[in-house]
């Protein structure tokens, strides 16, 4: 019994202990809770008390963006300058920044996206020290952070002041203390959480202080001065860079000091009146500014005018799209030798114009690597609306892409209405869309809109391959004596109905029974003015036909030395993983050089949508359309790139690819919020890599790394890679290059990385194991699984399950389109993440490299990657 009792009385004493050791812990838990101090309504103004009343009737939505202050804040109408109903303004006239805290649970309660204070300077004039000021804002960051991680603070400097105008002499008379508040704010930004965002600088004149051009007392802000503050902070609301992301970026950028004021815009001169139709497109822009003709030497004088100015004279754009720009805070000057090099000049002035408020001061020279920068659309096989075609083509231009190839026949559908031969768009004829072509009419509008934003049609008629529609309509096979009869007669009208300089005749995967079919076709269209294009590896081309190269450089290593050449290797955009695309035609050295030469033309990017699609939207949906365009256009125009066809970001240049990509990111933002834009960030992705490990062909075997109590003791790390897809093996290899330097069948590999989460939240997810090329029928995955190889993701070691598919195991059909099959087309995986670091460990195993037919080719990879 006595020995009962004693153990029973020491586990109480163990018990008390532990007890007491619980209290203490909880008890410096709560005292390290950041509590912020009573007040009482009655503590403040009558004004504060009636807009805090209103607030509280007007509560704040989950995600909204709060611009919290005094009077300075409260003058601005912050929805209406930005057009966004998600911006609330919390601006309170004579407002502290104890009356910020009083009301600040109100406001983070239902955790706000971003919130921007400005507050101190009715402190200041109440003779309040700057100790306790800055006491209140840190207070105010740290509960913020504390109750609403992920809402981003942004703590704006407190604004410059004039005391020359004799107002508000109690505020205007502490620029001393403003500037030590503002230092300091800086200072302890990382500390507190918080984002610094210096205005000061930005609302001085020469003797640094408030610019009477801003304000009308001293304090408070004009209307000027509220459009210089939208400029300042705009980069910040919409999470852009600081500077407007220029793509593709110039060759040569200088920024200057000031700011062109766009709303004070009050004339478009231009010196020539060829320069009239680009003048009106810009002034779409600004709309209610006069445009004046001048004479063709002079500049305008008149102050806040853009200025077009045609100089043919100038040898430094000699270049037929070469242009200046320069911005002033007086004047904007596009120059160029043509017209086609001051709308290019246009498109960079329309993206230096991002907030339509001020553009930035700069100088920039630019012109292109490559004349030829093109983009094809495949329409035989999948039929695309003209809205949806003139879309591509808006875009094209906006990025200074130049040429538009329409590749309008296919064994699948004739699409070009043909006047001597009807049949060939009968509805009988095709397979899909029937009925669905091109009237003469609508080309004739396509190529007006093309020549308007300076873009070469370039039709394609395939021949004599790819005809099987054409063999279909008129009974006879093109490289037969008739067939060659009526085709003569199609390109007779079809070049007399159309005024084109490139005529691009196909000529790639089928069998030359007729030697003389492509130098008749070749002789025919040379004759009609016509400069011919083929695609090589193709046909028996003549030396004068331009070489359009998609699988390899037969046409640079021939024997005829002047053999003209555009590069389409690996830039096939149907084949490309979403975010592979970027990183792949971003690399990309065109046609093995860093610029146009004799040889070398330039590039174009190619959309082979062979497979059935739903809707034409899911050609640019299920594609990297226009991300792929985007980092297209960045390497066409710049030139450059890295030797071999690399998938994956290289350590030796991810700061150039994270450099772009944020440029890309910012454009996405700006300008595709209502357009298909398949791409989120990647480049903070860095994976460890384990293995490979011999499954001995075993994909479900399991190796250390799976178990998380022993993960610790697995083997070292293998290697590292970055971005958001990971190809182990590329489905060409050894063409192209892969992660894995010698990747081998029957083998495991492992990859982890930590993923950071400001609070506790359901993440969306991208997350693949086998993006299906859009051209091959590939077999859909199987029921239960990611894929058909044993692919696995655990997130905090909880098992991801795969998604549930709409057609599991469905044998591949090229008539079937795809629904959920891709990553990036359906819906995020939801995966729950703990506040802080999230470990993901990703198993992905292989048997072999040789897929069950050429429809299902075997890509050994990985996608992972958040959906902000």
């Amino acid at each position: 019994m006595s020995g009962i009792k004693f153990c029973n009385f020491e586990n109480t004493i163990i018990k008390s202990s532990l007890l007491c050791i619980i209290i203490v812990f909880i008890s410096n838990i709560v005292s390290a809770q950041i509590a912020l101090p009573a007040y009482k309504d009655t503590e403040f103004s009558t004004t504060y008390r009636h807009r805090l009343s209103l607030f509280r009737l007007l509560p704040i939505e989950r995600n909204d963006i709060i611009f919290l202050g005094n009077s300075i804040t409260a003058g601005n109408e912050w929805s209406e300058l930005f057009r966004d109903g998600k911006i609330k303004n919390r601006g309170i006239s004579g407002d502290i920044t104890a009356g910020v805290l009083h009301r600040l649970p109100g406001i983070i309660q239902q955790k706000p996206a971003k919130i921007f204070l400005l507050i101190g300077i009715n402190d200041l004039s109440r003779g309040i020290s700057t100790d306790s000021i800055l006491r209140n804002i840190f207070l105010a960051a740290d509960y913020i952070h504390q109750e609403s991680p992920a809402t981003r603070l942004y703590i704006q400097s407190i604004l410059p002041v004039n005391k020359q105008l004799n107002l508000y002499t109690n505020h205007t008379d502490k620029k001393d203390s403003i500037l030590i508040i503002n230092r300091q704010l800086d200072a302890n930004a990382t500390e507190h959480h918080f984002v610094f965002i210096n205005l000061y600088p930005h609302f001085t004149n020469a003797e640094a202080a408030l610019d009477t051009a801003l304000t009308d007392d001293g304090l408070h802000l004009r209307g000027e001065g509220y459009m210089r503050w939208y400029h300042c902070i705009y980069p910040y609301v919409y999470g852009l860079q600081d500077k407007p992301a220029l793509i593709p970026l110039p060759q040569h950028i200088r920024w200057d000091t000031g700011l062109f004021p766009l709303f004070r815009c009050n004339s478009i001169s231009i010196n020539d009146s060829l320069l009239y139709p680009l003048a009106l497109c810009l002034n779409k822009t600004i709309p209610n500014v006069q445009i004046e003709i001048n004479a063709k030497s002079t500049f305008s004088n008149t102050r806040y005018s853009i200025n077009l100015h045609l100089d043919k004279s100038n040898g430094a754009l000699s270049d037929e799209e070469a242009y200046t720009l320069t911005v002033s805070d007086q004047k904007v000057i596009v120059s160029a030798g043509t017209a086609h090099g001051i709308f290019n000049g246009l498109q960079t002035l329309h993206q230096l114009m991002r907030d339509g408020t001020y553009i930035d001061a700069c100088t920039i020279s630019d012109e292109p690597a490559f004349s030829w920068r093109g983009y094809m659309i495949d329409v035989g096989r999948n039929y695309m609306s003209m809205d949806l075609l003139r879309q591509q083509i808006d875009v094209m231009a906006q990025y200074k892409l130049n040429v538009f190839h329409f590749h309008a026949t296919e064994d699948i559908a004739w699409r070009i209405a043909i006047r001597q031969y009807p049949q060939l768009t009968a509805p009988a004829t095709m397979l899909r869309d029937k009925g669905m072509y091109y009237t003469e009419t609508e080309i004739r509008d396509l190529i007006a809109y093309c020549k308007e934003r300076f873009i070469t049609f370039v039709p394609e008629i395939d021949m004599p391959g790819h005809s099987a529609a054409f063999r279909r309509a008129m009974g006879v096979d093109m490289q037969s004596d008739s067939g060659m009869y009526i085709l003569r007669n199609i390109l007779k009208e079809f070049c007399s109905t159309y005024d084109l300089p490139y005529f691009h005749i196909g000529g790639d995967e089928v069998h030359i029974v007729n030697k003389q079919f492509i130098p008749a076709m070749t002789q025919l269209l040379e004759g009609l003015g016509k400069k011919v294009i083929g695609w090589q590896p193709g046909a028996n081309f003549t030396s004068g036909t331009i070489r359009q190269l998609w699988m390899d450089d037969a046409a640079r290593i021939s024997q005829e030395p002047n053999i003209r050449v555009i590069d389409s290797r690996h830039l096939y955009l149907n084949h490309m993983d979403p975010l592979e695309s970027v990183i792949t035609i971003f690399n990309r050295r065109i046609g093995d050089t860093d610029h146009e030469d004799s040889t070398v033309m330039g590039a174009t990017l190619c959309m082979w949508p062979d497979r059935a699609v739903a809707t034409d939207k899911d050609i640019l949906r299920m594609n990297p359309v226009y991300p792929g365009m985007l980092a297209f256009a960045e390497r066409s125009w710049r030139g450059g790139g890295h030797p071999g066809w690399v998938s994956g970001i290289d350590t030796s240049y991810q700061a150039e690819f994270t450099e772009f990509e944020n440029r890309l990111l910012d454009h996405k933002q700006q300008y595709f919020k209502e357009k298909a834009f398949p791409y989120v960030r990647q480049s903070n992705y860095k994976w460890t890599l384990y293995g490979p490990y011999q499954n001995k062909g075993d994909v479900n075997r399991k190796f250390l790394i799976e178990y998380p109590t022993i993960r610790e003791s697995s083997p070292a790390p293998a290697g590292q890679a970055m971005g958001g897809t990971i190809i182990l093996r590329h489905w060409w290899a050894p063409l192209i290059k892969g992660t894995l330097e010698h990747p081998e069948e029957n083998t495991t590999c492992y990859a982890t990385t930590r993923i950071w989460s400001d609070e506790a939240k359901d993440g969306k997810f991208w997350i693949g194991f086998n993006d299906i090329s859009r051209s091959p029928a590939t077999d859909s995955p199987p029921f239960g699984a990611w894929d058909d190889k044993g692919s696995a993701v655990w997130v905090n070691s909880q098992l991801i399950p795969p998604p549930h598919w709409l057609r599991p195991g469905q044998k591949g059909n090229s008539e079937i389109p795809l629904t959920d099959e891709g990553y990036s087309y359906r819906t995020p995986t939801i995966i729950h993440l703990k506040k802080g670091w999230n470990n993901v460990l990703i198993k992905a195993p292989i048997a072999g490299f040789q897929g069950v037919d050429w429809q299902n080719p075997v890509k050994w990879m990985f996608t992972f990657a958040e959906v902000q």
